[in-house]
């Protein structure tokens, strides 16, 4: 090889494998620091496409599982509201009973009917307070819920039920025990269109929770599927980090060594 102090092959030969070697051990750390051997284009363009279009996926089932959870909740209030209103039911088709006893005197009817009026009172206000996140599937202003899938469309819905004349049906004076006699027919009608509405709750809260945990299970998958894409292997990162830092170290020495080849040309003269 000849000798030339304005051109020196060698260290531009060491100079370009500490570059590759820097560069190697640049995207080891950065693979180490985010956990992710596919941060972005540059690491591979079709690879973090497919990952980009995964995580919009999972961003739409994350918002999928808001909606069911606000869903849920707002027909767990509904239903637990329901239930208490039937169980009150009872206790009015109970004290209705009651006062239809024709040996009855005016004072005890009189008594009967107002536990009546305070347990239609307590309807009155289940009905009002059954409420979650401005949602009340019982009163008069009565919504459905929905599931809906990543695109936001509804899959299916769970309709309420107004139930805030169901009191005005069966508000009675017990005068005689022939009216109080008529109020437990009353009450048993609006205890039949009650227990309609508890099965549809019920089926709507079962189908929701199904679906919830399907849409946390796909979700669960898809974000599996993006980490088998993108993730680094941080074991053999580890490795190959240790394996460039001695590269590193050497290609500095072989540079140097390089760069000093150069001088050998004095001992010429």
């Amino acid at each position: 090889m000849a000798f030339s102090v304005n051109t020196n092959q060698g260290a531009f030969i060491a100079l370009q494998s500490l570059n590759q070697t820097n560069r190697g051990l640049a995207q080891t750390q950065n693979r180490i620091n985010t956990g992710l051997a596919v941060s972005g284009a540059a690491d591979g363009a079709s690879t973090f496409a497919i990952a980009q279009g995964l995580r919009a996926d999972v961003g739409g089932l994350n918002a999928v599982q808001g909606s069911l959870d606000r869903s849920i909740s707002a027909v767990d209030v509904a239903l637990n509201a329901s239930e208490s209103i039937s169980a009150l039911l009872i206790d009015l088709r109970e004290t209705a009973t009651s006062a239809a006893d024709p040996g009855l005197d005016a004072g005890s009817r009189t008594a009967l009917e107002d536990e009546f009026k305070q347990v239609l009172n307590q309807i009155d206000s289940i009905i009002a307070s059954a409420e979650f996140n401005g949602t009340n599937m019982i009163s008069s202003a009565a919504t459905s819920v929905v599931a809906i899938d990543g695109s936001g469309n509804t899959v299916f819905s769970v309709s309420g039920s107004d139930l805030s004349g169901m009191t005005a049906t069966i508000q009675s004076t017990f005068a005689s025990a022939a009216s109080a006699a008529s109020t437990v027919a009353r009450i048993e009608t609006a205890a039949t269109s009650l227990n309609g509405l508890l099965s549809n709750l019920g089926a709507g809260q079962n189908r929701l929770e199904l679906q919830s945990e399907f849409t946390s299970t796909l979700r669960d998958t898809l974000e599996v599927g993006i980490g088998n894409l993108v993730d680094a292997d941080l074991a053999r990162e580890s490795a190959n980090l240790q394996a460039l830092q001695v590269r590193q170290q050497l290609g500095l020495q072989a540079l140097g060594i390089a760069n000093q080849a150069p001088g050998a040309i004095l001992s010429l003269f």
